[in-house]
Formats: C-alpha cells, structure tokens, sequence
C-alpha cells in the first residue's frame, strides 16, 4: 500500500508529524464508499489559527487528531460518480465540506450543511466537532462531493505559478473577504479590522480590493502591526494605554469607522494595561463601542462552544460578557459563522490570477517542509507575522 504522513494532534502544545493511512474512497466514520469523492496529492497546505487554538488545548479536540482544513491539490483518483473534475487537475478545496444536496447548501450557506456531520450543522477537515473527516496536513488527503465543493484552476501552468496565493483560497481569503464583506465595506469606507494575524491580515487586503479609504489594523504584535503597514494599511497598538476610540480619532478625526471586522475570536486579550490579560469579549465590545451607529460587524474570528481553557465557567461553554444592548442602541447588524468559501473563491481565484490582488504578499506566505510543520506551530503560537504553508511534496516554488 502507498504511504501517508500526516500533522497529528498529541496534547497541548504539541504536534507531531506520523505515518497515517493512505485515504480511500470512503466515509471515515462508517466505512461506506464514496464515489463522489477524489483522492489529492497535497500542493499546499496551510496552517491556520483555528489549528492553533486546537494545539493550545483550547477546544475539545482528541490526541491522534490529524490536523489540516486548507488544501489544494492534485487529483490522483476519482470515484465513478465524479463527472466534472479528473486526474491531474489543480484544485483548491474549501475548508467547508458541503453535500451541495440539502437546504443550506442551496441556499449558499455551505458553512452548515446538513447532511455531512451527524453531530451539528456544518463540517470540515481535520478539526475537532466538524464530522470526523481526516485533515490535510498530509501528503495525501480523500475529498468527499468533490463535482460540487472543489475549485478547479483553469491552467495548470499559470496555477503552479502563483500557488502561493491560491492556496489561501482553502480558506482565510475568503473569509477574511467576508468577513469584510459581511461588515458593509465599499468604496469609501473607513474600516477597523481587529487583528493582524493571518485572517486579519487577508481582510484587510480585500477591504482594499473592495474599495475601503481607509483600512486601519489593531494589534498587540508589533511584527504583524509592521506587516499591515506594508501594504498600505493605519496601524493601532492595542498595548497603549490611549482606548481604540482615542487612537482611531488620531487618524481619522473622529472616535468611530464606519464598519469593524473582528478577525480575533475567543482568545482576545484586553487592550492597554490589560493587554497580557486573557478578555474574551474585548473585541466584540470595542468594535460596537467605535462601529458608528447603522453600521455593521463581521465576525469570522472564531467562536467556541467548548474552551476547556477558558477563564471562567461562562467562557468554558461560549457564554461571553457581551454588551448587546449597546449594540442594539447602535441598530448594529451582526455576521457570525463560517465563511461561505464557494460564496467567493471563484472570484477571488481570477483577481489573483488577474493581477488585482496580491494576498500572498500581504499576508507574508512562508512555505516550509511538512517535517518543518512541528516548528511552523510553534513559531506561529509566539505571534509571528508569517502565513505557514506547508509543501510536502517540494511543488512550492518559493
């Protein structure tokens, strides 16, 4: 039988690379065929801060865990009910595994489709609670319904040629895409993004691809403040003891935006002096505190219903000190949830490959071996300013 590797989940804090079955066309949960599926050779796979907060030990998630829910990749093998997509394509994956059957999914919201986890709605690769389909941070990886969830690149050459933006269609260019999206931003808009991580850093790339006069990034980590300057974005230090409002009024002359991304999640910490202090709802409160009133919210920073590491009880199970009464005062329009990736990666695809964005640039793609993944996770969870993309097979050009 052909060999596999894969990133697997050991305990908090540590990951280790193993030998892990060659996938098959089948259901890992109950065995049964797949025809509709496809094996991949991996391309590229990315390291996400959703894994990362499975590696702290702040969900639920089991040792032998394989970790991975942003692929592309080449098609080895295609189940007889495959029409649309063949051997030898470049395709990127969603990180959403949809049936393309059920209600949601024709409704566009392939975030929470019904059919493909029996526990909740909505499921993806490798990631704790999402249906018990293995990742892939691997060599090789099984794609289920893949006529409907995958996204073939339409020249191989021109592909391979830029894989180093297309690989984040798997996942943080879309959803930081619509993440901004979901919070209004246009032509004209003074945008807060909070955050500038990965996510952070990818939304606010396409709040300038959407038109956005200014695009202003919050952060603890001078490295990534420095990294959302670069192309072209204002820049807040949330160790400051100056609120958000005072430092947003120093660069646009008034103490609110028009519209605030929230590409932090349930690891937030506070901001000025309680800066290394873990507050969970930090963010969802400051981004309705400087949102004007009417405006909107994107939320696509995670959160969980089950944080083992939480600070208190309430956060354990997801509840958070949230001020929604003043989010109502506003008439705040709130966007939750995964992102929609078949909603946008077709049209994210064709910017990148037109020239109009170069999301790899500002998100700082660094490609490593997947023996280097170990270390990718680590330098990662000290806050480096990189987007970790994982090359296995040496396809990477660098």
């Amino acid at each position: 039988m052909a060999s596999n590797r894969g990133v697997v989940y050991i305990k908090p804090g540590e990951v280790q690379v193993q030998s892990i079955d060659f996938p098959k066309l089948e259901d890992p949960t109950n065995g049964k065929a797949i025809e509709h599926g496809v094996i991949l050779k991996i391309v590229s796979t990315n390291i996400c801060g959703s894994d990362q907060h499975m590696v702290r030990g702040r969900t639920t998630a089991e040792a032998g865990l394989v970790l991975g829910h942003e692929i592309t990749g080449e098609v080895i093998e295609a189940g007889r009910d495959v029409l649309f997509i063949g051997k030898g394509d470049i395709v990127s994956v969603p990180f959403n595994i949809a049936c393309g059957r059920c209600r949601n999914c024709k409704e566009g919201k392939t975030g929470i489709c019904m059919n493909v986890n029996k526990s909740r709605p909505g499921a993806a690769y490798g990631y704790v609670d999402m249906g018990g389909w293995v990742g892939g941070q691997a060599e090789y990886v099984m794609v289920p319904y893949a006529d409907f969830n995958l996204l073939k690149f339409p020249d191989r050459a021109k592909a391979m040629a830029k894989i180093r933006d297309l690989t984040l269609l798997s996942d943080i260019f879309p959803t930081g895409f619509h993440g901004a999206v979901t919070a209004g931003v246009g032509p004209g808009s003074v945008v807060y993004v909070a955050g500038g991580g990965p996510v952070g850093l990818a939304s606010a790339a396409s709040c300038h691809l959407l038109g956005a006069a200014v695009v202003i990034v919050g952060d603890l980590i001078d490295e990534r403040l420095a990294q959302a300057k670069s192309f072209g974005c204002e820049t807040i230090d949330l160790k400051k003891d100056a609120t958000l409002a005072q430092q947003i009024e120093q660069i646009v002359g008034v103490p609110e935006v028009d519209c605030a991304v929230d590409c932090v999640g349930f690891e937030a910490r506070g901001h000025g002096h309680d800066a290394k202090v873990e507050r969970p709802a930090t963010v969802l409160n400051a981004i309705m505190e400087i949102t004007r009133a009417g405006g909107a919210l994107g939320i696509p920073g995670l959160y969980v219903t089950g944080d083992p590491g939480g600070v208190d009880e309430n956060a354990k199970i997801g509840m958070l000190g949230i001020r929604i009464g003043l989010g109502w005062a506003k008439s705040h329009t709130f966007c939750t949830g995964q992102c929609p990736v078949l909603k946008y990666n077709r049209q994210l695809m064709m910017a990148i490959l037109h020239d109009k964005i170069q999301i790899a640039k500002a998100c700082n793609v660094t490609t490593i071996s997947l023996d280097q993944a170990a270390k990718g996770y680590q330098d990662f969870d000290k806050g480096a300013a990189k987007k970790f993309v994982i090359d296995p097979h040496g396809m990477v050009a660098v």
